[in-house]
């Protein structure tokens, strides 16, 4: 599979951010509000340093004094992002019996990816048992333009995100399969809106093919996207775009109502 990360686990951490992600720890951790100076102990730092990181924070609402005592506590904001990653891993959680469930029945292997910065992120996967498999690493970037998970979430984005996502993101070519167009692309994106799923023929890697269909949450957004994928040799067009597709719409239709959501209609 294409994977876009890079390591740099040997890089140093950049010290400001270091810095107040700790002072969050901290206060996350303690408990109840705090004081400069008892936040500045913890952490060994200047007040005027603890200051000037709490500002920061409190204006992107990661953080929040008290009118009245002058202590710190956490903001609205760290709640709300924690429950968003509270919530991936619930679908996670629930997918996790239909992912084995497909590769059992199909034997091939079954993905479930969700997008972060316009790229596919793989959550969770079940391995085919075949010698020969599509595998990607968990946690591994992939291409949005040209995979099956990426095309189907993006075919759920509203005109303003989809014009974002145009003129920042770069449709690199990997095969000769692959859509380079915004234009083509965008004529691909509203046909997968329209039939449920999403194919990835030999575009990010060349035999390899995939189809996904999106896991919409409790509020009707496309929060993932579920899929089968394997070798090109064993897996025909007419599989994929039928006894597939259908597999993944279904699945990700009963996942999405076990999550809450109420307007989607079965396939």
């Amino acid at each position: 599979m294409v994977e876009m990360t890079k390591n740099h686990t040997k890089e140093k951490p950049v010290q400001s951010v270091e810095r107040t992600l700790r002072i969050l720890e901290t206060l996350a951790e303690w408990g109840h509000p705090m004081s400069l100076s008892e936040i500045s102990g913890q952490l060994h730092l200047k007040n005027s340093t603890t200051h000037r990181l709490l500002k920061t924070l409190i204006m992107r609402g990661f953080a929040q004094q008290d009118p009245h005592s002058g202590k710190y506590k956490l903001g609205i904001k760290t709640f709300s992002i924690g429950n968003t990653a509270l919530y991936t891993l619930d679908i996670r959680t629930v997918a996790r019996a239909y992912l084995n469930d497909l590769v059992e029945h199909y034997q091939e292997t079954a993905n479930l990816a969700i997008l972060d910065n316009w790229d596919v992120i793989y959550i969770d996967q079940v391995e085919s048992e075949k010698m020969v498999k599509s595998i990607a690493r968990l946690g591994s970037r992939c291409p949005s333009h040209c995979s099956a998970a990426g095309k189907v979430l993006l075919s759920n984005f509203q005109e303003k995100e989809l014009e974002r996502y145009f003129k920042n993101y770069n449709l690199e070519q990997y095969t000769d399969n692959t859509i380079v167009s915004p234009g083509l692309l965008r004529y691909e994106l509203k046909n997968v809106k329209k039939q449920g799923y999403a194919l990835d023929v030999e575009e990010t890697e060349e035999g390899i093919r995939c189809v996904a269909a999106p896991i919409f949450d409790h509020t009707g957004k496309a929060a993932a996207a579920i899929g089968i994928s394997g070798p090109s040799n064993r897996i025909s067009l007419v599989c994929l775009k039928g006894e597939l597709a259908a597999a993944v719409m279904n699945t990700a239709r009963e996942i999405s109502l076990l999550l809450g959501c109420k307007s989607i209609s079965p396939q």
